[in-house]
């Protein structure tokens, strides 16, 4: 066994000489398995926070979503649909119509975003995930669904006769300000047919109905869509798909996937967790250089052991290595004591729920192996430098 390493051992184990020893280095001990802890628990949080926030949009979000490059509208040949058909990775898609409008129903009125969408809508997102009340659109183009927040600001509920009808307005294109303004707008009527609830924004944005309604109301031929929503098979090849996309509309298009789609969230997210693991990370640094104060009181305890062990022929370095492989073992195995706690206080949070966000909702959490290798490498590094510097305490005066 290295030298070095088996008197370090000793030393860890073994009492001081006196008690403020034992407790400093006690002290020492707990703060890297308090540090190794919170910073476990601070990633496994914030990777549960990620998934429950991204959830929604995977219940919304296609795979990938197609946009024109100019303009609002773009054309969407049979030919083109045929090409995208016989792609073996795209599993379905679904044609697009969208557009912002005046909602009104019994004298209350709304502004939000009309989303017309085809049959093949309910195979490229999860339709039956965010159906709350009620039931999805058929082909007849009458019906709508609305979202929790439309229904609740027009006090609109899930109509069972067409008696109570909602009126839909989108201006009339064209130039300058019409002298009747009762012919300054489309108007069409439909009922309410089903309740959805994905998330508080967009429940109170996006107004559900068919391609024929939307398209009516903008007097838009049946070839136009203003997007195109694709589902991937499991195993796809997304860049790939996405190039022979744009080969099939020459690049007249731009291909979105459902993190571009998301593109603020996830900046957001990953800034908080990045902002999150600094401020733990400094608060453990602050915690670990306890681990260079006990091993300078350790060198302190042991001064005469150094002194005979450099009479009897242990060089300086070989000293130095005692102390720096102390800390590293005290660093080593505090932060497996610490992960090995933090992993029990995660499995019991998903398990039991010991912290609520509402009294429903427990706050979520994730266990991940890059949590593990984060929390240890971290840790590890921190405890390594601060005995580094301890250990470099012994020179040549101190054995003299």
């Amino acid at each position: 066994m290295n030298f070095s390493l088996y008197i370090a051992k000793r030393y860890l184990f073994s009492p001081g000489s006196s008690n403020a020893i034992n407790i400093i280095t006690g002290i020492a001990a707990a703060g890297v398995v308090i540090g190794a802890m919170s910073l476990f628990i601070v990633l496994s949080g914030f990777a549960g926070l990620k998934d429950f926030s991204l959830q929604f949009s995977t219940y919304f979000d296609p795979d990938l979503k197609i946009f024109p490059s100019e303009g609002k509208t773009f054309i969407f040949t049979k030919d083109q649909k045929t090409k995208i058909s016989a792609l073996d990775e795209v599993v379905n898609f679904s044609e697009i119509v969208e557009e912002h409008v005046l909602l009104e129903f019994r004298e209350k009125q709304k502004t939000a975003f009309i989303k017309g969408v085809d049959a093949n809508y309910s195979k490229v997102v999860q339709t039956d995930s965010i159906l709350g009340y009620g039931e999805w659109l058929t082909n007849n183009d009458f019906q709508v669904v609305a979202g929790s927040g439309i229904s609740r600001e027009l006090s609109m509920g899930v109509e069972q006769t067409y008696t109570n009808l909602l009126n839909i307005y989108v201006p009339k294109p064209g130039k300058g300000i019409p002298t009747d303004p009762s012919k300054a707008f489309s108007i069409e009527k439909a009922v309410n047919i089903g309740i959805y609830s994905i998330s508080e924004e967009l429940d109170s944005k996006y107004l559900f109905a068919t391609t024929g309604l939307v398209r009516k109301l903008l007097s838009l031929s049946e070839d136009k869509v203003t997007h195109i929503e694709i589902k991937l098979a499991p195993e796809a090849d997304e860049s790939r798909v996405k190039q022979e996309l744009q080969s099939i509309f020459e690049d007249k298009v731009i291909v979105k996937n459902r993190v571009q789609l998301n593109d603020a969230l996830y900046k957001m997210l990953n800034t908080e967790n990045l902002v999150s693991y600094l401020v733990i990370t400094l608060i453990a640094i602050i915690a670990l250089f306890n681990v260079a104060g006990a091993i300078i009181m350790m060198i302190i305890d042991k001064k005469d052991n150094i002194k005979t062990l450099y009479n009897v022929g242990a060089a300086l370095p070989k000293v130095r290595k005692i102390f720096l492989f102390q800390g590293l073992l005290m660093t080593i195995l505090g932060t497996l004591l610490g992960l090995l706690l933090g992993f029990t206080l995660i499995v019991l949070q998903q398990r039991f729920g010991l912290l609520m966000i509402t009294p429903s909702l427990p706050y979520p959490t994730r266990i991940t192996a890059t949590s593990f290798v984060i929390v240890f490498f971290t840790i590890t590094i921190i405890g390594f430098i601060a005995s580094l510097l301890a250990s470099s305490r012994i020179n040549q005066k101190l054995v003299n």
